[in-house]
């Protein structure tokens, strides 16, 4: 715990110190004359375009990518068609592509359906990407819900969609809170397609704090203050929601 914790208490360590009490022989000192707020707030107002930005993708993909990942696995998990298994496979597949190996084709397919450049198209890209470990994940939850129980929503008359509508979705709660805490950190941690597909105006939070390193000098009490603040979503979601995501994965969730 100590030692992943020690990485953001240099991160406050720093960000509230001024900028000539930064020093690497001194960085493990406390600050000299009181805590040094200033840096929060010019990290703030450099970084909150993009912290939109990034609420704007990381939403919307997390909740349609765990809806596309519950559809799924329901469907083959508990409707079993010729091809199913190979199907699964192939999805799975998904999960074991490089980003790098498809980055050229990729800025060119955005490119030709006029998503290159906006955050609707790297909402999609974090979408379909997404779609292997949700369904992985889904699919394994639900192969543990008794089928008896579709059975007898069968019977009552439920049709296929009705079955997932007023059966499998209550009972997905711990799988949804799994994929979507999941994808709401992988979107957000996210860097590559980031820089690759948007433009400067749509760059999301990791982007930005990249290039508030200037060339030739860097103001690492503000870098320190920006980086905490662009990482403090993740850190309070896990925080706030990190029993829902154990609860989940104790349901059975990741079980194969």
């Amino acid at each position: 715990m100590l030692v992943y914790l020690l990485p953001i208490y240099l991160l406050l360590l720093t960000g509230f110190k001024p900028f000539d009490q930064v020093d690497l022989k001194t960085m493990w000192n406390l600050p000299v004359g009181g805590l040094y707020i200033d840096n929060f707030i010019a990290g703030y107002k450099q970084l909150a375009p993009n912290i939109d930005n990034s609420l704007k993708m990381v939403i919307p993909e997390a909740l349609l990518s765990a809806l596309l990942g519950s559809i799924n696995g329901y469907l083959l998990a508990k409707w079993k068609f010729k091809g199913s298994n190979l199907l699964f496979s192939l999805i799975l597949f998904g999960m074991f592509i490089p980003y790098q190996s498809i980055l050229i084709p990729l800025v060119k397919f955005m490119q030709s359906i006029n998503l290159y450049g906006d955050l609707p198209g790297l909402v999609m890209v974090h979408i379909i990407y997404g779609i292997p470990i949700t369904t992985l994940i889904f699919r394994n939850y639900y192969a543990g819900i008794s089928s008896e129980i579709l059975e007898a929503g069968r019977i009552d008359g439920a049709s296929l969609l009705g079955l997932y509508r007023y059966i499998m979705f209550p009972l997905s709660a711990p799988s949804f809170a799994v994929v979507i805490i999941w994808q709401f950190t992988q979107a957000w941690n996210e860097f590559l397609f980031a820089v690759v597909l948007t433009n400067q105006s749509n760059w999301p939070v990791t982007v930005a704090l990249n290039n508030l390193a200037g060339s030739q000098l860097v103001q690492w009490n503000v870098l320190m203050a920006a980086t905490f603040m662009a990482a403090l979503p993740t850190m309070l979601v896990y925080i706030f929601l990190g029993r829902f995501f154990l609860r989940g994965l104790m349901a059975g969730a990741l079980k194969e």
